[in-house]
């Protein structure tokens, strides 16, 4: 898959390494701004249960 994306960006070497970089970092910032915090909501995750 990442053989594909890269082979698809263009320019030369050097330039799909930084744009492969910026994808990476926009993933990873979409997952920590939408879907993390979704998740978290929706299965409940870190909720204490009080036991003790």
């Amino acid at each position: 898959m990442y053989a594909w994306i890269f082979r698809h960006l263009p320019g030369p070497t050097w330039f799909k390494v930084i744009e492969a970089l910026a994808l990476i970092g926009v993933a990873v910032w979409a997952l920590f701004t939408w879907v993390y915090p979704w998740v978290q909501a929706t299965l409940e995750l870190g909720e204490t249960s009080g036991v003790g």
